[in-house]
């Protein structure tokens, strides 16, 4: 449970404005739809689907790390990494295993022969969209476990798209197609006070000296 006293406390070191802001762009977040990231080499690719995902309301980027370090660059993410939570994996097994034990679909994003065209794509229940490396694409253990794959329909004699080009094009198609539905699609109020309170700590500086005060004092 969300530590009400403190979102409260430290409610009250930023701005209206800002507390305002936030309650307004937590309308419009979701985990309905979330992001996998296998592997990624090129650092800004990794932090450029971190920012789509803020830009389209997704709150949520799973990062697998197994064969690369930490992959966000903040000055292509542009701040998103304060918004979005990314919880990293060392391995694909855990994160497909704490995806499904959360109610997703695993949803590979392959030029694969059982792909659905983005257009025809059903969004049925919570969806993990998978994207892999940019040289191999996703591992052979993601498309084995995969419940579905989808591609962006393309007509010149390119056969891929960049992956953070991709997760743009993916994440504004099927979150606008999301919120068309009668899917309770938003975050839970529970959700959205966890958010909140990640929110406001990354607001305020020295967040780390304010949070011992406020322990010692409660």
């Amino acid at each position: 449970m969300t530590d009400t006293k403190l979102l409260t406390y430290l409610e009250n070191i930023i701005s209206d404005e800002r507390k305002q802001r936030f309650l307004d762009i937590l309308e419009d977040r979701t985990n309905q739809i979330t992001v996998a990231v296998e592997d990624v080499f090129q650092m800004h690719n990794t932090s450029a689907v971190v920012r789509s995902c803020d830009a389209f309301g997704v709150q949520t980027a799973h990062l697998i790390e197994s064969k690369y370090s930490e992959r966000l660059d903040k000055n292509i993410a542009m701040g998103a990494q304060q918004w979005v939570s990314t919880p990293r994996y060392n391995t694909t097994t855990d994160c497909i295993d704490t995806l499904r034990k959360d109610g997703y679909k695993i949803i590979a994003t392959s030029p694969h022969t059982d792909s659905y065209l983005l257009d025809d794509f059903v969004i049925d229940g919570k969806i993990a969209l998978f994207f892999g490396t940019e040289r191999s694409g996703l591992s052979q253990e993601v498309l084995d476990k995969a419940d579905g794959f989808v591609k962006i329909p393309m007509v010149g004699f390119s056969e891929s798209l960049n992956i953070s080009v991709s997760a743009a094009i993916l994440l504004q198609n099927l979150t606008a197609k999301l919120k068309r539905t009668s899917t309770n699609w938003q975050l839970t109020e529970e959700e959205k006070l966890e958010t909140r309170l990640e929110w406001t700590k990354n607001s305020i500086k020295s967040i780390d000296e304010i949070l011992e005060r406020y322990y010692k004092e409660n």
